[in-house]
């Protein structure tokens, strides 16, 4: 995961001792966040991950009547230039927003690159005119 992270963001193959350090911190990370965050992966035939998907979980504040509401995010979306265009990334949405569901969420959010806001919308994202976000200033 850490590899398919680096290429995310990078667009270029890393050496191993950049994914090395980078998989020690991300380790770290996920350890300290897992109660919040899953990770979906998808194979082919090999070992080799083509394809994550991340979903954070973060408990809302009670409601009257609804005393466990949960927030969904998927976060990182990535599938690999060679395992494009085989429904993987779908795939991977679809589970995620499977389990955000099972675990009490009433709705999933994500924040997309321009290119895949379609993918999105034919999963069943919709643009909401409720949802709004700050930068920082």
């Amino acid at each position: 995961m850490a590899r398919l992270l680096w290429l995310d963001t990078h667009g270029v193959e890393p050496a191993p001792a950049q994914v090395a350090v980078f998989a020690a911190g991300l380790a770290h990370w996920w350890g300290v966040h897992q109660d919040s965050h899953l990770a979906f992966v998808a194979r082919l035939l090999g070992p080799e991950i083509v394809g994550m998907a991340w979903i954070a979980l973060v408990p809302r504040v009670p409601r009257p009547g609804a005393a466990s509401r949960m927030s969904a995010d998927i976060q990182s979306v990535f599938v690999t230039v060679e395992s494009r265009g085989q429904g993987i990334g779908s795939a991977l949405v679809e589970a995620a927003s499977e389990y955000a569901a099972r675990r009490g969420s009433l709705r999933v959010t994500v924040s997309s690159g321009r290119k895949a806001v379609p993918v999105y919308e034919r999963l069943g994202f919709e643009s909401s005119r409720q949802l709004l976000q700050r930068l920082p200033r």
